[in-house]
């Protein structure tokens, strides 16, 4: 068995054709251009690229982007003032803070000073309570790519096996709250379960977001199941920088049915989402009807 490979960078590309299309009725229909504000506090150079990554795609959907970059001393004073404008803003329907912060800020009252209806990660505490009572929310946007695929590839969800590795805030948490709520039986595993290849081979969907490079081998996966990797890890390998995820993937793909590569897989719908979440929070702030397909 060789696996069908989901292909990431396609979806994503549809998911954005999506949100452009629905954009450009909101424009002709409403008057509306929805507004994303990205955050960057500091220099990290992969938040450089992924937050001028975030403003080119904004741009290219139709929609407004709002770029703010701090200094790396910033007072927590001055980053809570700023966020404060926004969140009174109403060209601004989105709000993301680059994460991660300079260590002299307190992430937790950042991301909770964040209008939780315009907190398009989905990390607002607010928001995870929502969606961990089944209730509308903002969704984080990996799990909710992954959803999407998920849903995509295998249609309902319903009774089956889904096994999430990672139990983090971002990832591994909302993921099972997702699947549950889409009917899963869900189980979240981590680095500690007990014969966790024994668990994993219950899946018949498997979502590896541990965080350890190539951890899930393909002794883990049940033949047939959908494997999802969020895993993105660099290593060195025969003297060069590589990308991994945390599934290896040669020996999963030869017994899973479906599989992530990486790159190429979850990472590219995670900007989709947070286009198709900005969207959201446009359409309801306004009493419009949400956007089918790119809500959890």
């Amino acid at each position: 068995m060789t696996a069908k490979v989901i292909d990431g960078k396609e979806f994503a590309a549809r998911v954005r054709a999506q949100v452009a299309e629905h954009v450009a009725r909101l424009k002709s229909e409403n008057g509306i251009v929805p507004g994303l504000a990205v955050v960057l506090v500091g220099e990290d150079p992969a938040s450089q690229v992924y937050v001028s990554s975030k403003g080119k795609m904004t741009v290219e959907v139709g929609m407004n982007s709002y770029e703010h970059k701090l200094a790396a001393d910033t007072s927590e004073k001055d980053l809570l003032a700023l966020i404060d404008r926004l969140n009174k803003d109403p060209k601004v329907n989105g709000i993301l803070v680059q994460l991660p912060l300079p260590g002299h800020l307190n992430s937790d009252l950042v991301i909770n000073s964040i209008d939780p209806a315009k907190d398009v990660d989905g990390f607002h505490i607010s928001n995870v309570g929502l969606l961990g009572t089944g209730q509308k929310s903002m969704v984080p946007c990996t799990p909710l790519g992954c959803l999407m695929m998920l849903r995509d590839h295998l249609g309902s969800l319903s009774g089956l096996n889904a096994v999430v590795v990672g139990r983090s805030n971002i990832v591994g948490k909302p993921m099972a709250q997702l699947l549950l709520g889409d009917s899963c039986t869900v189980t979240i595993a981590h680095s500690r379960t007990k014969d966790l290849p024994g668990v994993c081979r219950q899946a018949d969907i498997l979502v590896a977001a541990v965080g350890r490079p190539e951890m899930i081998t393909g002794d883990y996966v049940k033949p047939g199941a959908t494997v999802i990797d969020v895993g993105i890890n660099r290593i060195e390998r025969d003297g060069k920088a590589k990308l991994v995820g945390d599934v290896e993937y040669d020996s999963a793909a030869k017994v899973a049915g479906a599989i992530t590569p990486v790159p190429g897989g979850v990472g590219p719908m995670t900007i989709a989402c947070l286009l198709a979440n900005t969207l959201t929070a446009t359409c309801r702030a306004h009493n419009l009807p949400e956007p089918q397909g790119l809500t959890a």
